[in-house]
């Protein structure tokens, strides 16, 4: 969703702003804009529609300069896509204002400024709350118990920056929700929605606790709690460096990141495991205590974590776990019949997706006593919420479609199934079975990347396409939704994944020679079942392209093009059939000439409902 950079330092903080946004673009947005006190104590501004790079000239136009600012890429809400819609806002050229997230009180509080005499220059919800600051700064209050009176008047989530004339020197941060930190470098500060977006500048950092306040000057910060108490927070130093977030070699970063799963996988792996077992403290020290009295599982994720979690959900009834998978927005909005013992599973490359915060705060009021959550970020909302975590090491994803942050989950996923089949009559020799085949994960996604040059050729056909349908069973049938969701995010062409058994009920009245149908089809227990399937596609005059192992005895023909998969055991077989999708995506939207990172009206980090 929105980024936020702020700065104060003895120095001119622009190029800084400008560097963090331009490292926050992976976030999704469709404006961007800076504001600074300068050396005048006058407030300036420079706002643009598109991207970083078209607020860039902007600024050097403008001649904007100054040592105390704030910077924003807005995703529109709350208006259109406008300059007058985007961050930041400005009330009597006295408060500038940023935000990430949403006030859901905006439209009573924008009748009650309007009464009051207030004029509004945007469509947001945002412009409610500089007002709301300027109201008290004009009451007397200094800019610190302004900004703290207007939070109490303010309902949603949301984090904050502000800066103001009537103290040139200070910039204050406030979270209530969305994530917020504050870096720290030899007597200059920053702040980011994203520890990204610090890397230039500093690897050390604070994270703000929702309800914080801090106020930052050149002498330090002071971090102020929801009561009003002063309080420490720890420092802590990020692992990342600037290079993990670059491009290097590859055209796009979706392209590095599929390309950089083997080690993500194996990087998952690490540690996580000994010999032939398990290490079940990889799942924090009090896993295995929680796990013993395990009787099932609920998994509640969004997007691509959700279909980690319908693989996880036949992973789990192998090896006989009780588990159910549910979309978060729906699971926090229905009641709950909560099972005794029943362990709730969060999963989110974030960390901070606002519906899996919410649903995970739903199940514990509802009663779910223990919740473990499986996450790329360590300093994350939901891992401070979670009884125990296991961290996915895939490394800063850009991308907004997610990749290797998916098969990272579900190695971790499947880790999971191990410790809790171990409660349920999970032998050494199957656990080590599972382990040995874990550690050919790496390898065998490599030789799965070895099709992307077969995948390229192949992607011409998809282009003029406007509708696809992907066609998976058993545990395929997530990765068919992934691949449709794959698609359909950074090309643009609307997509379906079905169950294949499916398609007799209803898809097949749209399959012909202009909707192609992708299916995965492993050499499994299915695998006649598929071909069945695959049979009602060709009857029909459908056009296929089909993943398949070699053995399968699946062949290419005339209005089928068939793409050997290396055979792989049915247990780790959805996290192998995934690369290729992933692939075939990449290739349709580059040709098509789509903005492969950065697909219109989408957001990497969803940190509103």
């Amino acid at each position: 969703m929105c980024g936020i950079v702020g700065a104060v330092a003895d120095r001119d903080v622009v190029p800084v702003l400008l560097e963090g946004l331009r490292r926050l673009e992976y976030r999704g947005y469709d404006s961007a804009g800076v504001a600074v006190i300068n050396d005048s104590g006058i407030l300036a501004r420079t706002r643009k529609v598109g991207r970083v790079e078209a607020l860039a000239p902007a600024l050097t136009h403008d001649q904007i300069a100054g040592a105390v600012g704030i910077a924003h890429t807005r995703w529109a809400t709350h208006g259109g896509v406008s300059e007058s819609n985007a961050h930041p806002h400005i009330c009597q050229g006295t408060v500038a204002l940023v935000c990430n997230g949403i006030i859901e009180n905006h439209e009573s509080l924008r009748q009650r400024q309007l009464e009051s005499g207030f004029e509004f220059t945007s469509d947001t919800d945002t412009e409610v709350v500089v007002h709301q600051i300027y109201g008290y700064l004009e009451q007397g209050k200094d800019l610190l118990q302004a900004l703290q009176a207007a939070m109490e008047d303010l309902k949603g989530a949301y984090s904050l920056a502000v800066i103001s004339t009537r103290d040139r020197g200070r910039l204050l941060a406030a979270r209530n929700g969305p994530p917020l930190l504050v870096g720290i470098r030899d007597g200059e500060w920053f702040i980011a929605s994203d520890v990204a977006a610090l890397l230039s500048e500093t690897q050390d950092y604070i994270v703000l606790e929702d309800g914080d306040v801090a106020d930052i000057s050149r002498g330090g910060v002071r971090i102020y709690d929801r009561s009003g108490q002063q309080v420490e927070r720890a420092v802590q130093k990020t692992t990342l460096t600037a290079d993990a977030v670059s491009l290097g070699t590859y055209r796009h970063f979706m392209l590095k990141e599929i390309y950089e799963q083997p080690s993500a996988v194996a990087d998952t792996l690490e540690g996580r495991i000994s010999g032939d077992r398990l290490l079940e403290e990889s799942f924090g020290h009090r896993a295995s205590g929680i796990f013993d009295t395990t009787d099932a599982v609920q998994i509640v994720a969004c997007g691509t974590s959700y279909h980690a979690a319908l693989v996880a959900k036949y992973w789990m009834a192998w090896r006989g776990v009780a588990c159910d998978a549910e979309i978060a927005s729906e699971f926090r909005y229905r009641p709950q019949v909560v099972r005794p013992n029943t362990l709730l599973v969060t999963i989110s490359q974030s960390g901070e997706t606002a519906d899996t915060l919410a649903a995970l705060a739903y199940a514990r009021a509802c009663g779910y006593r223990h919740a473990l959550t499986i996450c790329n970020v360590p300093e994350s909302s939901l891992v401070r919420a979670s009884d125990i975590a296991f961290m996915t090491h895939a490394g800063p994803e850009i991308g907004v479609a997610s990749t290797k942050a998916f098969t990272a989950q579900l190695t971790a996923l499947l880790l999971l199934m191990i410790a809790l089949a171990r409660r349920r009559g999970l032998g050494a020799q199957d656990e080590a079975k599972l382990i040995a085949e874990l550690r050919t994960l790496p390898a065998k996604i490599d030789q799965a990347l070895m099709l992307d040059d077969q995948i390229r050729g192949i992607a011409e056909q998809f282009a003029d396409k406007q509708n696809v349908l992907f066609l998976g069973r058993g545990a395929h049938y997530p990765v068919a939704l992934e691949g449709a969701l794959k698609l359909k995010e950074i090309s643009y062409i609307h997509a379906e994944g079905y169950a294949a058994g499916e398609l007799k009920h209803g898809p097949l009245a749209l399959v012909d020679a202009d909707m192609p149908v992708v299916a995965v089809a492993p050499n499994n227990q299915l695998l006649e079942k598929l071909k069945s399937n695959i049979q009602e596609v060709r009857a029909r005059g459908g056009r296929l392209v089909v993943f398949a192992d070699p053995g399968s005895g699946i062949v290419s023909d005339e209005d089928t093009r068939v793409f050997d998969v290396a055979p792989v055991d049915d247990c780790i077989s959805p996290i192998i059939y995934t690369v290729p999708l992933q692939l075939l995506a990449y290739h349709v939207a580059v040709i098509k000439g789509t903005d492969v990172d950065k697909p219109r009206n989408l957001a990497k980090s969803v940190t509103v409902e």
